[in-house]
């Protein structure tokens, strides 16, 4: 008799969905699935997946909706035919930043259920505050301010936890909480995050939060791969107990509980993979490398980079890596990105792609000296707001013509990229590649500009829900341990293809421009901060 290849489960717990995926030993996709927040359970009367109070600021969740979502979810792999008892392991990932609030008395409701009964009616009553604050998140001002105070400042708080004070993060959170619903605190027997949360549903007992989501926490000093008691202490009295030890991202929890056994027919040796955040899975799923650098060009622009040693910057993140846990891993965000984009196509470019990416094509690298920042809502790297157009001779001017526009639009977001990718630790050495994925990507134009200002050949990467397929990954590489690299343990599978390489000529243009537009972003910086000495 043949035997029965094994099976390994990625989830992604997001702001929207909830999603799966399955893979094969030899990373083949098998199955995937997923349900809607807003469509498919109604009830919860969510918007993209959260609540938003009336103040604009708080922004939460119902963590009752996930879980009935999971419910859901495994209903419609059994509807399927899905075979649960050659799943050899399974792990996952959560929307960075949100947090979950349990119950006392919700571990031994965990260990005790109810095969017959599904999850949300049994634990429906074991969580101390019912909606729960995720990313989208921004009323934790003050608390962020504290934060910093008295850890001893934003450069400080960044050395030791990879981040200042972030007002989505979860520590900042927490504190505000424990200041805001006193009794709901004291009642928490468990703190989670929405990653660890969901491994807690697998698991059937409280999971471990594992380092790299820890990282987007201002808690986790990510040197020691530790909780800072420094900022624990100026967040919140007892959460060393909360929290619970963080954990290697490659840590294999347990097997999957008894009562996903009984009721779906998963194996009971399942092994279940420690879960870690959406941001670093992405990069599991993306198989990025040291020296390389992942740029996604959407609605926002997203850099990922793997480095060897964390540098404290204010306008960044630095985490701890998941696929090789003795490095690191740094996101830098950009709000004005594709929309951004699109506008100036369509002022100058008569809202054709065609006719931009020919005014890409009939321009030089360098614009003839011309600069320019294009901040149309605040930005958060660097955190300024409004478009500055400068000449040859650093003079700010009102406008230029439509081709130089495109030009100085273009070169002035990929020159900030790369101007804060260096101060995360990107070098750009031989051997360097940039991957490009998004909406953007598609462009051969844009790509040519990105591959010489980052001196660096460009791929596109074909890797749909790279986030849930990295769990999938990492499910796979934590069944074989540890001591496996997790490149050995998974082979290369991406689709990619090669869209560009460098000119030398022209990124030793960009090499003088980068100083360049880093002094003239300063100029902007004060600009949008006059108060600022």
């Amino acid at each position: 008799m043949a035997a029965v290849e094994e099976l390994f489960l990625g989830f992604d717990l997001s702001t929207q969905q909830f999603k799966v995926v399955c893979i094969d030993a030899g990373q083949n996709l098998v199955h995937q699935n997923q349900v809607q927040f807003d469509v498919e359970l109604p009830e919860f009367r969510t918007q993209g997946g959260v609540h938003v109070r009336a103040d604009g600021l708080t922004v939460t969740s119902p963590v009752l909706m996930w879980i009935k979502a999971l419910d859901l979810l495994l209903d419609k792999m059994k509807a399927a035919g899905f075979q649960f008892s050659r799943v050899r392991a399974l792990s996952g990932c959560g929307q960075q930043h949100g947090s979950v609030y349990w119950r006392r008395g919700s571990a031994h409701k965990l260990r005790q259920l109810d095969p017959e009964l599904s999850l949300h009616l049994q634990l429906q009553d074991c969580f101390s505050v019912s909606d729960c604050p995720v990313w989208m998140d921004s009323s934790t001002g003050a608390e962020c301010q504290r934060l910093e105070a008295q850890v001893g400042g934003a450069h400080r708080l960044a050395c030791i936890t990879g981040s200042r004070a972030y007002e989505r993060f979860t520590g900042n959170q927490i504190a505000k909480l424990a200041r805001d619903q006193v009794q709901a605190f004291q009642n928490t027997e468990r703190i989670s995050l929405v990653s660890s949360f969901a491994a807690s549903l697998f698991l059937g007992d409280f999971a471990a939060i594992d380092w790299s989501d820890g990282s987007g926490m201002n808690l986790l000093d990510i040197r020691a791969r530790a909780w800072s008691e420094t900022c624990m202490d100026a967040t919140a009295p007892h959460l060393d107990a909360l929290l619970g030890v963080p954990c290697h991202p490659v840590t294999v929890l347990g097997s999957i509980s008894s009562y996903l056994v009984q009721r779906f027919g998963f194996g009971a040796d399942c092994k279940v993979v420690a879960f870690t955040g959406d941001n670093p899975a992405s990069l599991a799923g993306m198989m990025l490398q040291k020296g390389d650098v992942a740029v996604s060009l959407g609605t926002s622009d997203t850099v990922f980079l793997s480095i060897e040693t964390p540098q404290a910057n204010l306008d960044g993140h630095v985490f701890c890596n998941p696929v090789e846990p003795e490095s690191y891993m740094a996101l830098l965000c950009f709000k004005n990105a594709s929309l951004t984009r699109e506008r100036i196509r369509n002022k100058c470019s008569g809202a054709s792609w065609e006719l931009f990416s020919a005014a890409l094509e009939e321009t030089l690298p360098g614009n003839h000296g011309h600069i320019g920042f294009y901040f149309d809502s605040w930005e958060i790297t660097p955190p300024a707001v409004g478009v500055h157009l400068f000449d040859a001779e650093d003079r700010e001017v009102s406008s230029l013509s439509p081709q130089l526009e495109v030009r100085a639009l273009v070169e002035g977001q990929f020159l900030s990229r790369r101007l804060h990718a260096e101060k995360l630790g990107y070098s750009g050495t031989a051997g360097s590649r940039v991957w490009a994925t998004g909406g953007g990507s598609s462009n051969p134009a844009l790509l040519q500009v990105l591959a010489n200002v980052f001196k660096a050949p460009v791929y596109t990467i074909d890797v749909p829900n790279s986030a849930c397929l990295g769990a999938a990954y990492r499910a796979l590489h934590g069944e074989l341990g540890p001591d496996v690299s997790f490149f050995s343990a998974v082979k290369d599978c991406r689709k990619h293809r090669l869209m560009a390489t460098p000119d030398p000529a022209a990124s030793q243009v960009y090499d003088r421009m980068l100083q360049r537009l880093a002094r003239l972003e300063e100029r902007v910086l004060l600009k949008s901060h006059p108060s600022v000495p």
